[in-house]
């Protein structure tokens, strides 16, 4: 099951980058109303997150009046987002940022990040535009794939935060690949 579990997961594309990270022992009888609460929580992140990476197309006719109307309310809104991401973080510790590799299945994780003798913990990953809001994640520890990397498959049970985490992780790798082509050799 274990491996079947990491094959599944490592032929998937990953959103493989560095995030502010952290995990926590999960408190006994997590009940339903908290796992309802986490999971329209982590859907508005997950929305947040899809907005703010959102590439607007841009209009033929960018100089007419309208079209200057939208970039300026872009534009503000913008700002307006960035200043309450950074009111909201004024209290918040933010964890070290560590390299993570995950998708809609589960994540790799430096073994450090993972809490000594917990099978279950609940993951936290912090985005940049939207640091405050961590994305949570139920996870299992499944097995240790070097001396410095475990393998946690996610919990998740319903078909809507999966497809929303899949999407991000998309839009990440697709991200990244459009880097990549404009940066010369």
């Amino acid at each position: 099951m274990q491996d079947a579990s990491w094959q599944d997961f490592s032929e998937r594309v990953t959103y493989d980058d560095g995030l502010h990270a952290s995990c926590v022992a999960l408190p006994d009888g997590l009940g339903e109303l908290q796992r309802a609460a986490m999971r329209d929580r982590n859907l508005s992140v997950l929305g947040t997150l899809a907005v703010f990476n959102e590439r607007r197309s841009e209009a033929a006719d960018e100089e007419s009046p309208l079209g200057q109307d939208m970039q300026r309310l872009d534009s503000k809104l913008n700002v307006l987002m960035a200043m309450l991401d950074q009111l909201l973080q004024r209290d918040t510790q933010l964890p070290p940022r560590v390299h993570v590799s995950f998708n809609a299945l589960g994540a790799l994780l430096p073994v450090s990040l993972w809490p000594v003798g917990q099978e279950h913990a609940l993951l936290r990953l912090h985005f940049d535009g939207c640091l405050a809001l961590p994305l949570e994640l139920t996870a299992h520890r499944m097995e240790e794939r070097d001396a410095d990397h475990v393998f946690v498959s996610f919990e998740i049970a319903d078909e809507a935060t999966c497809d929303a985490i899949e999407r991000l992780v998309f839009r990440h790798h697709r991200r990244k690949v459009a880097e990549r082509r404009s940066t010369p050799s």
